[in-house]
């Protein structure tokens, strides 16, 4: 008895000291050889869950649930029940979760307790309106539970809840009130004043939020904290996959594409008994090696991240176009906006909507896309989908061949995206200016914008980037107009009937591959980015018409 005395009081040192290998050691040690009371089953339950024993944390949270109403307190016991379903349900277990958290609400109910477990179990209603797309209903939920937890003193509760206000105000458009009730929980956060399990939980909730709102900056400084908090508990195993995907999407903006995948890869790992976080960290994969040209086994990744549910779109879509499929790339991201409602789910699929629409010379369909893309951004009020918005509609009107219209929203969002310290977007936007110089006459800034592109590509690895952009550089080779051979004259005129790659290389009976190298010539040789584009140049030289054209 003395012994396990000793190993409880040292598990109890050991987990105020985050050392969760020793602290769930001791504590399990001491359960044996004297069964815990419920506090200190629920500390055996914190240690389990921070290195990541799932099922162990529940079964402890269980025991200590029937410790609770077995000593008479209902409140404790249904704050039990609120963990072991909050741990539950993301794991899938849905029906599990439900029952847990309505024994949760009939032991506050019957029992007519008003105690912080009530505002707690608040917590399942509130979510349920996030997934339904509701903020207002979420906003008045959480402002409930937030009144609950003022009452009690509860900073746990208090900073949960408070968030959840912070991310109903943003999704209503309130972008500017509901930020500051996040940095506010922030401030909690990175003030030690929260548990273990609440920390984790807003970090990463948090960070996830300022990326699908495109509050990048802050998405990077809370990543930044993130890493330090991981860092100081190396036993930790919770949290950590989610960590390394975030840090894997601020490293790939910052530029730091070679790190940034091994952290996803990392993640993935890390991740595998969890599908949906997998699949992100599969995705983030795709993602990189897309940009790194390395098309086989960025098609992989996607394919793995759509087996465990994460839709691979926009990126398959731009791995299509890529590899010249553009009738594929068109369909796929048709296809997933039909399927997306939600405005800033749809943002983050426009900009690829846009790029490829102008690629296949669907014109009219990119600029609604891009007008679309403005429009949100003007709702949400945020500088990263501010410079998509304007790098959309500088695309549109360069394609319709008016560079003067494009040009300053084009030179925005470059400055924007330089700003934000994203260097792959800032080359993108850098090109689109160049182009647009070109097209106004000023050949000289048009090759100081490319030669600027192409060093931004070849610094972050971005191979075909770099070469398409160093091909615009290149004087236009003599010979038929713009350069063009005998046969890509033939494919620009077949191109302007908005005929996709596989109709022309049935009408000139060529493979689709060797369509796909003559259309790309084209673009380079014409120094254009766009199918559309090209079509433009051609009827104002009036090489098309007629016969031709038809």
């Amino acid at each position: 008895m003395a012994d396990a005395a000793g190993q409880l009081e040292r598990g109890r040192d050991l987990c105020a000291r985050r050392a969760w290998v020793d602290a769930r050691e001791a504590l399990a040690a001491a359960d044996r050889a004297d069964p815990l009371g419920a506090e200190d089953l629920e500390l055996l339950a914190l240690a389990s869950f921070m290195l990541g024993r799932d099922d162990d944390y529940v079964h402890a949270l269980e025991r200590a649930h029937r410790a609770h109403l077995d000593a008479g307190d209902p409140a404790r016991a249904a704050g039990c029940a609120f963990w072991i379903g909050l741990n539950l349900f993301p794991r899938g277990e849905v029906g599990p979760a439900t029952g847990w958290f309505g024994r949760g609400r009939r032991l506050v109910e019957e029992g007519g307790l008003d105690c912080v477990a009530r505002g707690y179990l608040l917590i399942p209603e509130l979510l349920g309106h996030v997934a339904a797309g509701d903020p207002e209903a979420a906003h008045a939920v959480a402002t409930e539970a937030a009144e609950i937890a003022a009452r009690f003193g509860d900073r746990d509760l208090f900073s949960l809840v408070v968030q959840e206000q912070g991310h109903a105000l943003v999704r209503q458009g309130r972008t500017e009130e509901g930020l500051r009730l996040i940095d506010e929980t922030m401030v909690a956060v990175t003030a030690g004043e929260l548990s273990p399990v609440v920390t984790g939980l807003i970090y990463c909730n948090t960070i996830s939020f300022c990326q699908r709102v495109y509050e990048l900056r802050r998405a990077c400084d809370w990543t930044a904290a993130l890493s330090l908090w991981w860092a100081s508990q190396p036993d930790m195993v919770s949290f950590t996959g989610r960590c390394l995907v975030h840090r894997a999407e601020v490293m790939q903006l910052r530029g730091a594409w070679a790190d940034a995948l091994e952290e996803a890869r990392r993640a993935a790992d890390r991740l595998a008994g969890s599908a949906r976080a997998a699949g992100e960290a599969h995705y983030r994969q795709g993602e990189l090696l897309r940009l790194r040209g390395e098309t086989a086994a960025a098609e992989v990744a996607y394919r793995a991240a759509g087996l465990l549910g994460r839709e691979p779109q926009p990126g398959l879509a731009l791995l299509r176009l890529a590899q010249g499929d553009g009738a594929a790339a068109a369909a796929a991201i048709r296809r997933a906006l039909v399927e997306t409602g939600e405005r800033l789910a749809r943002a983050a699929l426009l900009p690829a909507c846009v790029e490829v629409m102008l690629a296949v010379g669907a014109r009219e369909e990119a600029a609604a896309a891009g007008r679309e893309l403005e429009a949100i951004a003007a709702a949400q009020g945020c500088d990263a989908l501010e410079a998509m918005g304007a790098q959309a509609r500088g695309a549109v009107a360069l394609a319709e061949g008016d560079p003067a219209r494009a040009l300053p929203a084009l030179r925005r969002a470059w400055r924007t995206w330089d700003d934000l310290e994203a260097p792959y977007e800032s080359a993108q936007a850098r090109v689109l200016v160049g182009l647009a110089c070109r097209a106004l006459g000023d050949a000289e800034a048009a090759g100081l914008e490319l030669e600027a592109a192409r060093a931004g590509f070849a610094a972050l690895g971005a191979t075909a980037d770099a070469a398409r952009a160093a091909a615009l550089t290149e004087p236009a080779p003599p010979g038929h107009p713009g350069g063009l051979t005998a046969r890509e004259l033939q494919v620009l005129r077949l191109v302007a009937t908005g005929a996709s790659n596989r109709r022309i290389a049935e009408e000139l009976v060529l493979s689709e591959r060797t369509v796909d190298r003559h259309v790309s010539n084209i673009l380079t040789k014409l120094r254009v980015p766009t199918r559309a584009a090209a079509t433009a140049w051609a009827y104002e030289r009036g090489l098309i018409g007629g016969e031709e054209a038809g």
